[in-house]
Order: structure tokens, then sequence, then C-alpha cells
């Protein structure tokens, strides 16, 4: 029998900045709440959305797996190992924090606000060499399919991530109907619903709503009028 907990949209904590508006799943910064402290080794679940030529000034990180997905415009990012990139919609960014670096994020645009989720997973290994990964993915490759961005496998297409953990974007028409077989025992699956409606496990989910399922092998999902999904299977412990 699969554990669930669900957490619609309006139920989210939010900070409003001005130049910063963020939606929090998970306690975060100022949002506080002692039952949503993260989903297994998933920490921090932010869809921000950043004024034009605003941004976050350079700041530090260690030992946590740092996750940029832009859901609309280009963020410019830059940190101490010396990398310096633009993170546009299609590309998946990850950062592994480990023994330390201090990085900046900046709205690309000058005229576009700029949404984006970040998100925060603790680690495997500790205090490794801090280190940076960027892709672009073919949105045709998710269109009515599943398509892995991120996976703990070094050599594989999707980025790597230093912990057992598998992220998958999916673009999904109406009536598509597909079993998510879970990679690691002992692994749940937080769904976050980017766009549209789908039904994971029997439970209707709408735009930005979250779920989380443990102690399951195989999740069914459907969709009766299409969605974009974000999958992340994480680690329960």
């Amino acid at each position: 029998m699969s554990n669930k907990v669900i957490h619609k949209a309006a139920t989210r904590g939010r900070a409003n900045h001005g130049w910063l508006d963020s939606h929090h799943t998970f306690s975060f910064a100022q949002y506080y709440n002692p039952e949503r402290m993260g989903f297994g080794l998933l920490r921090v679940l932010n869809d921000d959305v950043v004024a034009p030529g605003m941004g976050f000034g350079t700041h530090p990180h260690d030992n946590m797996e740092i996750i940029s997905i832009p859901l609309k415009g280009s963020l410019a990012h830059r940190d101490s190992t010396g990398t310096q990139e633009v993170i546009n919609t299609n590309d998946v960014q990850i950062m592994s924090a480990g023994s330390g670096l201090t990085h900046s994020e900046y709205n690309g645009s000058k005229t576009e606000s700029v949404n984006f989720l970040q998100i925060w997973v603790f680690p495997n290994k500790r205090d490794i060499t801090p280190r940076y990964g960027q892709k672009t993915f073919k949105p045709e490759d998710r269109q009515n399919r599943l398509q892995t961005v991120i996976s703990p496998d070094e050599n594989g297409e999707a980025l790597w991530i230093n912990q057992d953990a598998w992220f998958t974007l999916g673009t999904l028409n109406s009536g598509f109907s597909e079993e998510y077989a879970l990679h690691k025992q002992g692994n749940g699956l937080y769904t976050f619903v980017i766009d549209g409606e789908v039904e994971i496990d029997g439970e209707k989910l709408g735009k930005r709503d979250g779920m989380g399922i443990s102690e399951a092998d195989k999740i069914q999902i459907k969709t009766s009028e299409g969605a974009e999904l974000l999958l992340m299977e994480i680690p329960m412990k």
C-alpha cells in the first residue's frame, strides 16, 4: 500500500519581494511549515518569477544538489568555478555545491520576466569538488512521452546528479496513459504539475499541484486534458 501526500498549488508558501515572486512547496526562508520540510531527500521546490534585469546576488552553498529548470525566459548564471552561462527554456542546469561555492543568478532579459523552478536535493556524497552541468533537451523528445533529464549515470544522456535520483519531464496529450516504474527500491516519486491536469495513481492534480508517493514500485499516469509534468524520483532516506 503506497503512502501519498498532496500539496495543492494554493497551499504553497509565498514570498513576493516585488522583483521576486516565489511560491514554496516546502519550507524555505521566511516560510516555515513543520509538515512541509521536504519529501525524502527532496528539500526545496521553489516556483520563482524574477523581474527583468533583477536576480539573486552572489551567495554561498555547500553539500546540496541544486537544479534550475526555466519554464519561461532565460537565467544568467555565474559561479566561483569560473562558469558563466545563460540557461534558456528547454535547458536544465545542475550544480553540485559539494565542499562549497558561491554563485549568482539573474534574469537574462531586461524586458521579460523569467519563471524557473529551483530545486534542492540532499547529496549522496558530501564535500565533493563543486561541479556544474547544463544541457538543452529537445521538447519533441518529451512530447507524449517521458524524457529523463537527470540521473545518477555519469555517462548517460541525462545530466548527472550526486544522488540516486531521476528527474523526468513530459508534455502529455489528452488520453496519455503510461506506467512509471521506479528505478530503485526505497525511492519515492514526487510529481509537480507544471501545467494542465493529470491523474497520478488515481489522484487528480491541476496546475502547480504536487504529490509525493512512497512505498510503491510503479505509478500510473493518465491525462484527460493534457499536462506538462516534472517527475522527481528521490531516495526517501
